[in-house]
């Protein structure tokens, strides 16, 4: 699912957040204890001689193609990866990071020239058990790197007139239909691999800890199916649902089961034997699996979650990373085994949210470095993070993958940081003029942005509560954004612009951008777009109302049986009823706002531990909408309440200015929670 966020950005999901926690999770995270595992290679061995295998174990020499990149690369000033230098820089930077990060095992696999050149193994695949993570053994689960293979599939259905990328889906589905939200506006398969079908996002509950729980896919999507929230191929905002639907369409078309048409006509062909998307796995490649973690004290607590219905999105997929050398492969070679061409067509732009910022191949994200053509994926599932980094141009292909969160789910960063230090080594930058620089109001792009991918209906989108992205002009030609990175340790950026509405990182490469409609896009994030939001929709607005409200029943709850156990021992006159009920409404709602507030925050200590319950649907994700609804009858008669007080006179002039407070404290807290989906009202 990726990832994320990214910001962490996308929640790659599915399963993730992010590809993310939440960042609200991240502010009240304890400082994890220094227990650094011992990041030692497993299965190690950089290799020169193990080429890319042809159905019936017959090695591939590479072709001539291949041989161009190779030469293209040398005259573009790039160094061609050799065995024993990849593993000398590789050798250097991983086993440190698990250390740093907590993170109990990791792969890497390098491709080049037509062949694998590297293939390592580090740290543990089962930290109980200590045994090594082999990276040619070794499975691991691929999380949303399965969307590769699902436009792969879909676009082999094409080829054989089965499918059409612009054609309405609900011309394909027979058990159930994409709702009419834009009439004359329905989404296509191009849609569906682009991102840009517009699906309200919602991952919630999407996930099984037991395969044999695992519902059909058909049956799933037509359950969950949700809202459509914008006009299909007008905005790129990551979709798992989306992509599930596409790999049911494979289905149907197909008339074979999604995994074992991927089986059939994927990864066979490529010699993919020890990769799987079926749910319950085989025995023999369920021995394999390693086990993905996240820190928990000084150890590491197992993580659940990584199977489910939408196996397209990669819901249960699982790879030793070698394997993936072999996908890898076939892309930079345009393999026809993937189908004519197929691989060239996904790899080519298809939607970009400006046409100067980088955008999106099926599935394929673009992401440029030092000057040169890269297509980047990643996949995040609770306990494990993989990212895939391809150089068409030069041959070269990266593919990194971990069995851990790490600290703060550092994880999906850290592959991030390894692809661009083996770039930066391999394919170094090259000199380019330096744009021209534009002087000019930049003022009216200044403002707060949300993520589109943001759920209009889960209670997934408190997260913009505290992860939103902040511009703000620094005179003539200059932005600073906050919260617009992939590195955790460089949340605040400044820009210069070089065009109209596009702008330049400050000593940097990256890219951003701000359409006609004022939406902004990034370079490094491109299957996502951030909306400017009115000051009436700010979290400048709303977090000072979440928190003084929270503040407020909190007190209540605790402050009203002591004003009345004082009163008591003090031995005033008995109150009315009608007032007695009145403070006793009162108290309720502080009672509920606090177990709410309780609740919320056991959920928010660990973000690890937070995507794991969101994937599989944590009872706590239901009850609490569920205390914050209850919490309204309460509030209600609080209001009543205070219009009474000030009606007959209550208590004099301080008691019903407290009580007052309390009303407006209720009312506030209440009105942030409806805005952010965290109540479960009917009308809500």
């Amino acid at each position: 699912m990726t990832g994320t966020g990214r910001v962490r950005t996308h929640p790659d999901i599915v399963f993730p957040m992010r590809r993310t926690a939440f960042a609200i999770a991240r502010a009240g995270l304890a400082l994890a204890l220094a227990a650094p595992l011992a990041g030692l290679p497993a299965g190690a061995r950089a290799d020169a001689t193990h080429p890319r295998t042809a159905p019936g174990g017959t090695p591939s020499t590479g072709t001539a193609a291949q041989g161009t990149a190779a030469r293209g690369a040398a005259a573009r000033g790039a160094v061609q990866p050799t065995p024993a230098d990849v593993a000398s820089t590789v050798n250097g930077i991983v086993p440190g990071m698990l250390a740093k990060d907590r993170i109990p095992g990791a792969a890497v696999v390098v491709v080049a020239g037509g062949r694998q050149v590297f293939t390592q193994g580090y740290g543990v695949a089962d930290v109980n058990r200590r045994t090594p993570l082999d990276a040619r053994s070794t499975g691991l689960f691929i999380g949303s790197m399965a969307k590769l293979f699902t436009a792969t599939a879909a676009l082999q259905l094409v080829d054989q007139g089965k499918l059409d990328l612009h054609t309405d889906v609900n011309r394909y589905l027979t058990g159930f239909r994409i709702r009419d939200t834009y009439p004359g506006r329905p989404v296509t398969l191009e849609n569906l691999l682009t991102h840009t079908a517009g699906f309200d996002d919602d991952i919630v509950g999407t996930a099984e800890a037991d395969p044999a729980r695992v519902e059909p896919l058909g049956r799933n999507l037509a359950k969950r199916q949700p809202p459509r929230v914008r006009p299909p191929g007008t905005v790129v905002a990551y979709d798992n649902y989306g992509t599930a639907l596409a790999g049911y369409l494979v289905e149907i078309a197909s008339g074979e089961p999604f995994a074992r048409y991927v089986d059939e006509h994927v990864l066979r062909p490529l010699g993919m034997t020890a990769t799987t998307f079926a749910q319950p796995h085989p025995a023999a490649i369920d021995a394999t699996l390693a086990h993905g973690y996240r820190p928990n004290g000084s150890g590491h607590t197992a993580e659940k979650g990584q199977y489910g219905s939408w196996s397209p999105t990669g819901a249960g997929a699982v790879s030793p990373p070698a394997d993936m050398s072999r996908f890898m492969l076939a892309q930079l070679d345009n393999d026809p085994r993937l189908g004519r061409d197929v691989a060239k067509r996904m790899q080519q732009r298809h939607f970009a949210q400006d046409p100067r910022i980088p955008g999106m191949g099926y599935q394929f994200e673009e992401r440029p470095r030092n000057g040169r053509r890269l297509l980047f994926k990643d996949g995040d599932v609770p306990g494990f993070h993989d990212q895939m980094a391809l150089l068409p141009d030069e041959g070269i292909g990266i593919y990194v993958a971990f069995n851990g969160d790490g600290t703060d789910t550092v994880a999906g960063w850290d592959g991030v940081s390894l692809i661009d230090r083996l770039v930066d080594r391999y394919l170094p930058g090259r000199t380019a003029a330096a744009p021209a620089v534009r002087t000019g109001d930049v003022a009216k792009y200044a403002g707060t942005y949300r993520s589109v991918r943001t759920s209009h209906h889960a209670l997934t989108k408190i997260s913009t509560l505290v992860s939103s992205v902040s511009v703000r002009a620094d005179g003539p030609g200059a932005l600073t954004t906050t919260g617009l990175a992939l590195d955790p340790a460089a949340a605040t950026r400044h820009w210069t612009q070089v065009g109209p509405g596009l702008f330049q990182e400050r000593n940097g490469q990256d890219l951003i951008a701000f359409d006609r409609k004022g939406i902004l896009s990034a370079s490094t994030t491109p299957a996502e777009a951030y909306e400017k939001l009115e000051w009436a929709d700010s979290p400048a607005l709303y977090l000072p109302m979440f928190g003084a409200g929270a503040l407020v029943l909190l007190l209540c709850f605790l402050g009203i049986p002591v004003a009345a156990l004082v009163r008591r021992l003090r031995h005033r006159p008995a109150r009315s009823r009608a007032s007695r009920a009145a403070w006793l409404a009162a108290w309720g709602t502080g009672a509920l706002g606090t177990a709410f507030l309780a609740g919320f925050a056991s959920l928010m200590t660990d973000s690890n531990a937070l995507q794991e319950k969101i994937m599989l649907g944590s009872p706590s994700l239901t009850v609490l909408p569920v205390v914050l609804a209850v919490a309204f009858i309460p509030a209600a008669a609080v209001l009543a309440g205070t219009v009474a007080a000030w009606w007959k006179g209550w208590w004099g002039w301080s008691g019903r200015l407290s009580y007052t407070l309390i009303a407006l404290a209720g009312v506030a807290f209440l009105k942030v929670a409806l805005t952010y989906n965290l109540v479960a009202l009917p009308f809500a």
